[in-house]
């Protein structure tokens, strides 16, 4: 149930940014042309982008939500972060290109090539509508984002807030280009688009360390080892290892006990173990508990358990 509701909100998401996106590039693109404004229609086009990999987040969305198969135990989570992947790839591109056309339109300009006069006062009205319009859309995507730990959902996010930067560019550039300063409207776009692109490249990092399965990081083996150090029996911790599968943690925890212990004995600490960390780690979805005994030539061997280690029973739950 929380795994459908959770997928519901992301989904819900990713539509309306999809919906807003779509009129805005409709709305921008049009304007831009009829109000003679350069900005508003580079901003258009951005927004077209917007809309083309929103589709395309979409349906990898949609995708994640499938449930657990025989070729995907662990669902299909890691969609996600493949959508996120593009989100980036898109950012990255949108970025370059506005970089690229802004600096043509600066070299224009001093050499004496541009023709731009100043464009209707429309057209600041649309930047400044779309610079509200994608406040609110970021405040509420970064928060649904956040609540659910979805990768593509982020990504969105921050896609949206680096929209406001455009819009705001977009809207500098018409005010001085109406006021008589033609050259800070390109301008303004290439130091935007070196904002876009570095938001783009921390999209890629973040999505793609999922699907290159990183380790999380030390603040997870530290809350485990806090909750697991306290279970009666529990000797020693020899090895902690958690994988991501989109938001959902699955973890490996080797614990020590001591030797002399029944088979049946060690099984209720791993399954204690078990549902210790299941219960109090949020998006916990599987825990694999393994069980050795503790040797008394601990210290001189590799595993903190000792060479008996290999010869234990062990505990997959």
């Amino acid at each position: 149930m929380i795994h459908k509701q959770r997928n519901r909100k992301s989904i819900l998401t990713v539509y309306v940014g999809l919906a807003a996106n779509f009129f805005l590039a409709a709305l921008k693109t049009t304007i831009g042309i009829f109000g003679h404004s350069p900005a508003l229609l580079a901003d258009g086009i951005n927004s077209t982008s917007d809309v083309a990999y929103g589709i395309v987040v979409s349906v990898f969305m949609k995708l994640s939500g499938k449930p657990p198969d025989e070729d995907h135990p662990y669902g299909h989570n890691q969609m996600e972060s493949i959508a996120a992947v593009v989100v980036g790839a898109f950012v990255i591109t949108t970025a370059i290109a506005i970089f690229w056309d802004s600096v043509n339109g600066v070299y224009d300009l001093y050499v004496g090539n541009g023709s731009f006069t100043g464009a209707a006062m429309i057209t600041l009205w649309v930047a400044l509508f779309t610079v509200a319009v994608k406040i609110l859309l970021t405040v509420w995507t970064l928060a649904i984002g956040r609540q659910t730990k979805n990768s593509a959902v982020l990504a969105l996010g921050f896609d949206h807030r680096n929209d406001i930067f455009s819009a705001l560019a977009a809207t500098i550039g018409i005010s001085f280009g109406r006021a008589g300063y033609p050259w800070v409207d390109p301008l303004a776009g290439a130091i935007v688009s070196l904002i876009i692109l570095h938001t783009g490249i921390e999209i890629l990092r973040e999505s793609t360390s999922d699907l290159m399965d990183t380790l999380p990081g030390r603040n997870l083996a530290n809350q485990i080892t806090e909750f697991v150090k306290p279970i009666p029996g529990v000797r020693e911790i020899e090895e902690i290892h958690a994988h991501r599968f989109g938001p959902y943690l699955v973890t490996n925890v080797t614990i020590c006990v001591d030797g002399v212990l029944s088979v049946n004995e060690g099984d209720k600490i791993a399954t204690q173990v078990e549902n210790i960390l299941m219960d109090n780690i949020e998006f916990m979805r599987k825990v694999h508990v393994h069980y050795h005994p503790l040797d008394s030539n601990a210290f001189q061997t590799t595993h903190k358990c000792g060479p008996a280690a290999e010869r234990s029973p062990e505990k997959k739950i």
